[in-house]
């Protein structure tokens, strides 16, 4: 079973994360633009290399988690990350709030059903963990999921998390490789971020009012991140807290882990055993000698 592989930005597996101790940014480090695309173009390629050994090997799926507030940068994260990647070989999926069909199922039931097949790189936008952080922010919204708890609220989350390990776990034993990302953006960078979207028209469809609203709870949120990360980064399902106030900076640091892991699977293309090679020197003969 995949085990994380170590990073200045894993989150540790005893409970000891703190999101005031977490970078939101990396003083000193920061790439110009052309120094940036080298670095990225790189980083892609050795993605795209391991990405078809992974789909020929056909042992391995991996499973990508996008977590953050909004502004901080997951949808470009997720193209700079899979860009040159084959589109047959990656999936993405954006998850927004449950549809009916979706509050008639159990709170796994939507991403489940869009799990990655082995071979291919599967990345979520959002996720089952909107359970565990805006659902806990906004208790409310569990009016909607029609359930018949009425237990302790504080053992109601409990159990949540227990659900995502155990949910993990079991993804891990049949060849998942779960890598999971929070982009850790500071308060004042995602006022700065809102305000260009105002102020820039071509950006004017990105903000939505609500955005706003949220920064109310911006304290709620920080404590249910630190309590979801802590609860379920595992050594089979890690999360890594990414400093976010620099893009550039953060999109390196999730292609670097992902082509880290990827090449610690020791993925290669299969080998054929001596029948089938002769077959196919057999084949070669035929072709060549065709009219």
């Amino acid at each position: 079973m995949f085990n994380a592989i170590e990073n200045d930005f894993l989150v540790p597996f005893d409970g000891c994360f703190s999101v005031q101790g977490s970078l939101t940014k990396i003083e000193g480090l920061s790439f110009k633009k052309k120094e940036y695309q080298g670095i990225l173009g790189v980083l892609n390629a050795r993605i795209d290399d391991d990405q078809r050994m992974l789909y020929a090997q056909d042992k391995h799926a991996v499973l990508l988690v996008f977590q953050a507030m909004d502004a901080a940068g997951k949808d470009s994260t997720i193209r700079a990350v899979a860009r040159g990647i084959n589109p047959a070989g990656c999936q993405v999926f954006s998850f927004k709030q449950p549809s009916k069909e979706e509050l008639d199922h159990d709170f796994l039931w939507r991403t489940a059903k869009r799990m990655p097949q082995r071979g291919r790189i599967g990345i979520f936008n959002r996720s089952y963990y909107e359970e565990v952080l805006i659902v806990r922010v906004h208790p409310e919204h569990l009016d909607c999921q029609k359930l018949s708890y009425r237990g302790d609220w504080g053992d109601f989350w409990r159990q949540r998390y227990e659900s995502i390990r155990q949910h993990e776990h079991h993804l891990a034993r049949n060849g998942t490789v779960i890598l999971k990302f929070w982009l850790n953006i500071s308060k004042e960078e995602q006022k700065r971020r809102f305000l260009a979207r105002i102020d820039t028209p071509d950006k004017n469809w990105k903000f939505a009012s609500s955005d706003v609203e949220e920064r109310r709870h911006w304290d709620g949120y920080m404590a249910a991140y630190e309590d979801a990360l802590n609860e379920t980064s595992r050594p089979w399902a890690p999360w890594y807290a990414i400093p976010a106030d620099d893009k550039r900076v953060m999109r390196i640091k999730v292609a670097e882990i992902l082509a880290q892991t990827l090449e610690s699977l020791g993925l290669k293309y299969p080998s054929v055993c001596a029948r089938r090679q002769q077959e196919l020197r057999q084949m070669r003969v035929r072709l060549i000698d065709e009219n």
